[in-house]
């Protein structure tokens, strides 16, 4: 028996988790699949501010429309589809009175979205499909993190009730405290310099994304419980060798425990920090909508990481027994 990894489907799923994983797992393919081909489209417009006569920037703003037509059609099923758990969550949120992670996520989707149909319809303006693009394909990825890490957790290990708790009340006035700094900040911009005001309000939505915040926990649930089965598997591997075999004693549990939560702490303040230190910049306009969506998921991805060094642990106990075996 080997360490599962974050993305081995735990065994004994029911049919319905493991549709609803494909499914999530289809939806990620595709919008990364879109946004490639939508980054693409974007390409000519990269190029404007460096065109010199008058002839050419006519041409480029020819082809310029033609391609956000083009991303316009694409963008539509990844709104729509690769985008819909989003909507789900966040009209199942605000039917219970609450404001959840996926409210400020379909506030930013919107808000790059709808003005680009706009521009898009009237032949001129700014959009942001790339930035729309992005945002969900990245958002998906680190909805799958989540999920392979929430799957993890709920087949092997209880979640810890102390820890889960601590986790939501700093979701929730995370994601309170966001979406009140992007309407503020969107209507200073949109008073004093409305050209950009769309953009620097679509980032700070991005930003208010807490997908890290809400992965932290789980992520290192998930690590721990794996941590579990690889030293299960040392132990079979000595039992089958003629070695004396056995459970874990309740020292390397309880030490393992208190490395799980040292873990999830760590990556609750990693996450928080982030966010402190990315937002005042997106305030400041020096961060753009597609930009945000990358910072976004490295800190998954960071989160991740952080928590998985939990299954190459060693107890202090163990090292000399590792240094005599080398």
């Amino acid at each position: 028996m080997q360490a599962r990894s974050l993305f081995s489907p735990p065994p004994h799923m029911s049919d319905v988790q493991r549709r609803a994983r494909r499914h999530l797992l289809a939806q990620t393919g595709l919008a990364w699949l879109i946004m490639m081909q939508v980054m693409m489209l974007a390409f000519p417009g990269y190029l404007r501010p460096g065109v010199q006569s008058a002839q050419s920037l006519l041409a480029l703003q020819e082809a310029i429309v033609l391609m956000n037509w083009l991303s316009l059609i694409l963008c539509v099923p990844l709104v729509l589809y690769c985008a819909w758990p989003v909507w789900r969550g966040a009209w199942a949120s605000l039917g219970q009175g609450r404001v959840g992670m996926d409210v400020p996520v379909a506030l930013g989707i919107l808000a790059a979205f709808v003005p680009s149909v706009w521009a898009t319809w009237q032949g001129v303006g700014e959009v942001y499909f790339d930035s729309v693009s992005m945002f969900v394909a990245f958002l998906l990825s680190a909805r799958f993190l989540q999920y392979c890490a929430g799957q993890a957790v709920g087949q092997y290990a209880p979640i810890d009730p102390g820890l889960m708790r601590q986790g939501d009340r700093l979701a929730f006035w995370f994601v309170c405290i966001q979406l009140l700094l992007a309407v503020l900040v969107g209507l200073w911009w949109w008073v004093w310099q409305p050209q950009h005001a769309v953009a620097v309000t679509v980032a700070l939505l991005v930003m208010s994304c807490p997908c890290a915040l809400a992965m932290s926990i789980p992520a290192a649930q998930a690590a721990r419980q794996a941590a579990w089965l690889r030293t299960q598997s040392g132990q079979s591997g000595q039992t089958t060798q003629g070695g004396s075999g056995g459970g874990s004693c309740p020292a390397d549990d309880a030490w393992a425990e208190h490395r799980m939560q040292q873990i999830a702490r760590q990556n609750l303040m990693g996450s928080l920090a982030w966010h402190v230190l990315m937002t005042p910049l997106a305030a400041m306009g020096w961060v753009q909508p597609w930009l945000a969506a990358i910072t976004m998921l490295l800190s998954s991805v960071a989160v991740a990481a952080n928590a998985w060094r939990l299954v190459h642990d060693v107890h202090p106990r163990a090292l000399p027994q590792l240094a005599r075996a080398r």
